[in-house]
């Protein structure tokens, strides 16, 4: 990585979907323990400068849904609450932001730009599961809206390695900075 500065004073970190369901599934390069430990160290040298960290999470029960050729499927049956759920292992603390999303990115139809926005927040080091889905809509989502992207590479996974690397390798540079979660650390001392 390039040389990175982050400024804790306009930087925040947004961590997507490390809910009870989502952090049951296999995600591959990296496990769902090592994406949660990789996060809640950031998470905790953020919260110990004083900037902004935000939980995202997909209410299963309430995911849009569109005319799609493959429907996301969770059944006929709602899921017990707790599924959507951020899970404790995840370290959501007071004085954290949690955003409840619809669909796959965490700013259409949230209130997730305005509780970046409303604390001068123009960077975003983005973490969570799935690579492919969530991370990689919320990063195309809020470029889009101008916002500065770190994705945290050791820090994500997805459902099949193979996506998880094109998408780090591929699609992610030209969106946003890639690094691990040591560099991050680092540029954030």
């Amino acid at each position: 990585m390039a040389e990175l500065q982050l400024d804790p004073q306009k930087t925040a970190l947004v961590l997507i979907d490390l809910q009870n369901a989502v952090l049951g599934m296999t995600p591959a390069p990296h496990s769902a323990d090592k994406v949660v430990e990789n996060s809640v160290k950031l998470a905790n040298a953020f919260r110990a400068k004083g900037a902004p960290v935000v939980y995202v999470r997909v209410d299963l029960n309430d995911f849009l849904k569109l005319p799609v050729d493959q429907p996301f499927n969770l059944g006929d049956k709602p899921l017990p609450a707790a599924a959507s759920e951020i899970a404790p292992s995840a370290g959501f603390q007071p004085g954290d932001i949690l955003v409840t999303k619809r669909h796959w990115g965490a700013f259409a139809g949230t209130d997730l730009e305005q509780q970046l926005t409303s604390r001068g927040i123009d960077t975003v080091v983005l973490t969570g599961i799935s690579t492919n889905a969530g991370v990689e809509s919320t990063a195309r989502q809020g470029t889009g809206l101008g916002f500065a992207f770190v994705l945290v590479e050791d820090a994500c996974s997805s459902q099949n390695g193979e996506h998880h690397r094109f998408a780090f390798e591929h699609i992610f540079p030209r969106l946003a900075r890639v690094g691990s979660t040591d560099e991050v650390l680092a540029a954030y001392a």
